[in-house]
Parts: C-alpha cells; sequence; structure tokens
C-alpha cells in the first residue's frame, strides 16, 4: 500500500489489491487516480449478472458512468491476460452528443487504458478531419466521436466498424433530441450483429426504449437513481423577479454566492454573448461557450475556468452535458430550461463526486406555475425566495472579507518594513480601513432591485402588453418544436406570407406541434387574405398552413389535456417538415459553425432576456 492524492489534494491510502475483481492493468490506474471504491453505477455494470450482457444504465450525472462503461466493456478489449486483444479495426465505439462530452470522454477512457496501451481516437465536429483520418488509420483501439462526424468518417470508408466488440451511446436521450437518430441507425446499422451495446442515458423516455429494442438483446436494465429524481447532492432555489430585472438579478446571485466557479445557462447563443458582455462590463472574470464557438475558443474558455483566471461561464445548452469542473459550485438557469430533463441536466453540473452545489432558477412573475410543474415533473423540492439584496450581499461581503483579511500569512522584511512606514503615518484604524476599501473595490457592484410586492407583479403584468396590441387576434401554423420552429425563422415567414412586418406581430407559443401568434384585429382580415393569397404560390410540398385560431395557446391546450392529448392545439394535422434548428422551412443544414448539432427545441425571443423582437416583454 502507498499514499496516493486524491481529486481534493489529501493523500488516500488505497491498494491495488482492493480491485482485485478486475483487470491487474485497470485496478492500478483506478488507484493511481486516487479511487478508493467505486461508484454505484460502475460496481453494477460489472456484477455477474451484467457481464457480457448489453445493458441500458440510468445514472444521475456526476455518478462516473464514463469510467463505469469503461470498466463494462473490458472483457471485450482485454484478453485474460490483461492485454489487449488483437482486431483489424477498433474494438470499441462510444458515440456522445457533443464535442464537449466526446473530449471529456476520450480523456477519462485515455487514463483507464492507458497501462495496456490503448489508443484513443476522438472524432467530433470543428476539429481537422485529416488528423482524425490519420488516426483511424493509425489502428486506434477505442474511438470517440459525435455521430455526424462518425458517420462521416463512415461514409468515407475511414472508420472500419467490421471488428467492433462493444458499442456505448452515452448521453442516449440527448442525442435523440438533437435530431441524431439516423446517424446513430447507420452506424449501429454498420456493426457486426455479435456486438455488446452498452446504452447510457440519464432519462429514459420511449424513443431510448425503443432504440433499445431494435438494437439490443436481451438487455439487463440498471438504474441507479433511486426514486427520488432530484439530485441529493444540489440545493435547489427559485428566485422570481420582473422579467426587467432578469440581468440585475443574476448579478447579485453571483456576488451573494462568489462561488468559486459558476455557470449561466441561457436559451440562445445571442443572450449568451449579451449577457457575458454585460457581466464583463460589470468586472466580472466571465467567459462564453455557445455553438458559435470553435473548438480552440471552447477549450480556451474551459482552461481559463479550469486555471481560475475565469469564474462565470454563461452557456447556452451545448454545455450542459460533458463540462466537468471540480470547483463549479453554482448554477444559474437565467433563461428557464425547456423540460425537467434539461433542468437536470444544466443543474448536474454542480454537486458532483460527492460535493454539494446550489442550482438557481430565475423566474420571471408570469412564468412561476410553468416553473412549479416543470420542478413537480422533476421531483425537486426548490426553495422559492426573493432575489439577494444589496444590504444581504454587503452582509455577505463584510464576513467574507473579515475572514480572507485575517487568514496568517508569511511577511517578508520588505512587506515588514513598508507597514512600519504605514504605522508611523497612519493609525492602526486608518490603516484597517484603506485595506478594506482596497479588497472592496475589486467587486463589481450589487444591483439595487424592486420589492417583490402584488404591486410590483401587478406592474411587470401590465408592461407585458405594448401600445397596439391591446385588442388581437390569435393565428396558429402547423409547425412547431417537433418541427424545429423557433421565432427567428417563423418571424421572417410570417412577415412574408402576411405582407406585415415583424413590428405588427404580439406573442409567440411555440408548441409541440403548433405555433400560435398574436395579430392586432385592426389588420387581422388584411392579414389573413394575404395569407391565403402568398399560400397560392407556395411549393405545395413546403407550404406551412396559417389560419385564425378560434382560442388562445391556453385554452387550447388546456382542453387537449382534458381530452388526454399530447399536442397544443387541436383542429387538423397538417404536414409539416422537420426543419433544421436555426434554419428557414427552405434551407437546409446546420449553420453552427463548428457543432454537430442538428435539431432541438429551443425557443429563442429576442436580443434581450424576457423581451421579444420589437421591444414587447415576453408572456
Amino acid at each position: 500500500m502507498s499514499p496516493v492524492p486524491s481529486s481534493t489534494g489529501r493523500e488516500v491510502i488505497v491498494s491495488v489489491m482492493s480491485f482485485s475483481f478486475l483487470p491487474p492493468v485497470l485496478g492500478e490506474a483506478l488507484s493511481q487516480r486516487g479511487y478508493a471504491e467505486l461508484t454505484a453505477v460502475q460496481s453494477a455494470v460489472i456484477e455477474p449478472e451484467a457481464e457480457g450482457r448489453d445493458l441500458v444504465v440510468s445514472a444521475q450525472t456526476g455518478s462516473g458512468k464514463t469510467v463505469a462503461f469503461g470498466l463494462a466493456m473490458a472483457p471485450q478489449l482485454l484478453s485474460e491476460e490483461g492485454a489487449l486483444r488483437r482486431s483489424r479495426g477498433p474494438l470499441a465505439l462510444v458515440v456522445a452528443p457533443t464535442r464537449e462530452l466526446a473530449l471529456q470522454v476520450s480523456r477519462e477512457l485515455g487514463w483507464l487504458y492507458a497501462g495496456a496501451g490503448a489508443r484513443i481516437a476522438t472524432c467530433v465536429g470543428g476539429m481537422n478531419p485529416s488528423q482524425e483520418r490519420r488516426a483511424l488509420q493509425a489502428g486506434a483501439t477505442i474511438v470517440v466521436g459525435t455521430p455526424g462526424r462518425l458517420r462521416d468518417h463512415l461514409e468515407r470508408g475511414a472508420l472500419d466498424l467490421s471488428g467492433l466488440a462493444a458499442v456505448v451511446l452515452d448521453e442516449a436521450d440527448e442525442m435523440l433530441d438533437m435530431g441524431f437518430r439516423e446517424e446513430l441507425e447507420e452506424i449501429l446499422d454498420g456493426t457486426p450483429e455479435d456486438r455488446r451495446t452498452l446504452l447510457f442515458s440519464a432519462t429514459m423516455p420511449r424513443p431510448i426504449e425503443a432504440l433499445a429494442r431494435r438494437y439490443q438483446r436481451d438487455a439487463l436494465r440498471i438504474s441507479t437513481r433511486g426514486d427520488d429524481r432530484g439530485h441529493g447532492d444540489i440545493a435547489y432555489q427559485a428566485v422570481t423577479v420582473a422579467p426587467s430585472e432578469i440581468e440585475h438579478a443574476v448579478v447579485n446571485l453571483l456576488r451573494f454566492h462568489e462561488a468559486e466557479t459558476a455557470i449561466l445557462f441561457c436559451a440562445t447563443r445571442d443572450n449568451v454573448r449579451h449577457l457575458h458582455a454585460t457581466l464583463q462590463e460589470r468586472g466580472f472574470a466571465v467567459v462564453a461557450l455557445s455553438g458559435e464557438h470553435s473548438q480552440s475558443e471552447r477549450n480556451h474558455a474551459l482552461q481559463a475556468l479550469r486555471d481560475r483566471r475565469a469564474r462565470v461561464c454563461v452557456a447556452t445548452d451545448v454545455a450542459a452535458r460533458g463540462i466537468d469542473l471540480p470547483s463549479l459550485s453554482l448554477v444559474v438557469h437565467v433563461e428557464i430550461p425547456r423540460d425537467a430533463e434539461t433542468l437536470q441536466h444544466r443543474s448536474g453540473r454542480t454537486g458532483r463526486a460527492g460535493k454539494k452545489g446550489t442550482a438557481v432558477l430565475v423566474v420571471p412573475y408570469p412564468r412561476r406555475r410553468r416553473v412549479e410543474s416543470m420542478l413537480r415533473h422533476a421531483r425537486v423540492e426548490a426553495e422559492w425566495i426573493d432575489a439577494p439584496s444589496r444590504e444581504a450581499i454587503r452582509a455577505q461581503d463584510r464576513e467574507r472579507l473579515l475572514a480572507d483579511l485575517l487568514q496568517p500569512v508569511e511577511v517578508e522584511d520588505d512587506d515588514r518594513e513598508l507597514a512600519e512606514r504605514l504605522l508611523a503615518e497612519r493609525s492602526p484604524q486608518e490603516i484597517a480601513a484603506m485595506l478594506v476599501r482596497a479588497a472592496r473595490s475589486s467587486m463589481p457592484e450589487p444591483e439595487e432591485l424592486a420589492a417583490n410586492t402584488p404591486a410590483a407583479r401587478e406592474k411587470a403584468r401590465e408592461e407585458r402588453h405594448r401600445p397596439g396590441f391591446e385588442d388581437t387576434v390569435w393565428f396558429r401554423m402547423a409547425v412547431g418544436r417537433r418541427h424545429n420552429a423557433e421565432p427567428r425563422w417563423i418571424l421572417p415567414l410570417i412577415c412574408r406570407r402576411g405582407h406585415i412586418t415583424r413590428n405588427e406581430i404580439g406573442a409567440i407559443r411555440v408548441g409541440p406541434n403548433e405555433t400560435h401568434f398574436q395579430i392586432p384585429r385592426t389588420i387581422a382580415d388584411r392579414f389573413a387574405d394575404a395569407v391565403e393569397r402568398t399560400a397560392q404560390d407556395e411549393d405545395e410540398n413546403d407550404t406551412i398552413h396559417i389560419e385564425a385560431s378560434a382560442e388562445p395557446p391556453r385554452d387550447v391546450a388546456r382542453r387537449n389535456r382534458r381530452e388526454g392529448r399530447s399536442d397544443n392545439a387541436g383542429g387538423p394535422r397538417v404536414r409539416a417538415k422537420p426543419f433544421h434548428r436555426g434554419r428557414g422551412p427552405d434551407r437546409k443544414g446546420p449553420d453552427r459553425k463548428g457543432d454537430d448539432r442538428k435539431g432541438g427545441g429551443g425557443k429563442p425571443v429576442g436580443r434581450k432576456f424576457g423581451k421579444k423582437p420589437g421591444g414587447k416583454p415576453k408572456r
């Protein structure tokens, strides 16, 4: 036995013999990494009943899933003597939804199988495909990649799957949500029938179960989540604010917690850009992470967080998977997650490996009911609180300053001489006050927020209506989130079909299968006539049906819930083609710079938080 540094910096006495049930090369790697014991999911996948079988594994984020499937596929990669098996191509393939997660998986499997001499090739969007092809040709043992790039290498003949013994789908639910079903099916159809398939997913919706039935045989289902879906190491808070004060609330949350590392989640890259610039101006050490950033920019941002050169990261959901920052203790949902699963995946960036974390939802007054419903669905108990006030932040600052300034320090002779000169010129009280002032000057100033009172909430409701939209007519169109509908291409479409400007469009509600939007009653007839005329000029296969709605979307949703319908509106279903995220209906292909994401259900609504284009507050 020997002392081994752990992830916390303390020495942990471990023995390789404690992992005698594992191949020696893996036991030694775990010991050197500071592992004293396996996590629940890691132990479950190597139980005798799981050996050699296909697996469907559900476990919370931060539970060690990467090492778990690394251990699970060891019999397919290593001989009884612990040496790598011979093969004409890769022995194992790991498919992950995002670049960040794929790179993290590569790093984890790299140290786990380093002693065996395994070569790992990483194939992700945004990287040089020629270098990836050379790595594949050099004889990779394990290939880790995103679906789009892996399919590209497969179709070009650079990726040989004929010798695969194991396939891992990591975060399979996210890959289906992002629209990668076609790529996954093409990849799996190209693998040997006798391969072992390990499916890891934080949630188990019906599409995942269908995928498992099609590509797995006699799969063993493993769940270590327990009955409580909420993460036990995360304290959830919900902060109610006026829609116009969301950014101010974020500033105060950062100042109140003063977390070593914090991540702020926004819905769109535009909002990431806007909040990143705002926080920079306020004096926060902040980086941004979204689909518009290249892989090099993402790596630099994450390294700045690890090096403590930055303490705050503003990100879209592309960063919700695959980021593992040990010092991350605060997650702020600046914009409300689209569903319970997104809430969990975002929040799961903190509270990892036994550490405690805090997840805060910033909730505009009008959206409290929706958030309460989401929390119930996620089985999460959140504490509803007001945003930290300036006075509360000042009190926290005083306690932190006292703790920091009273820390013992080593004083050099030059510093001691300077201190004596200061004491000769100023009193100890004056010097201490100057020290406190210098420490405070580096802290961004907190914001003054409106009190959370009935009068303030009523004022916020009044501000939601802009002049000219007191009397409106609801229209609906036959596309929704399942067709990747987004206001940024819906707005131009409505303008073109209805011969109106974007300032003449009110609230937009994107549902699962339909989208509702408001038109002022004074121009509703003219709009309807224009829509009918322009429909005749459209390609019949690409025409999106638009018509007046007899009910507002909220009433439609209530009626459908009573009737047990899953979609957001009644009426006939009109077939609509699924469109790629971020592109209009007559344009094809993803437009994310260096990103593998194909689809999604995001609902960007403008340049500022809580606002719609044209300045109308979001309802």
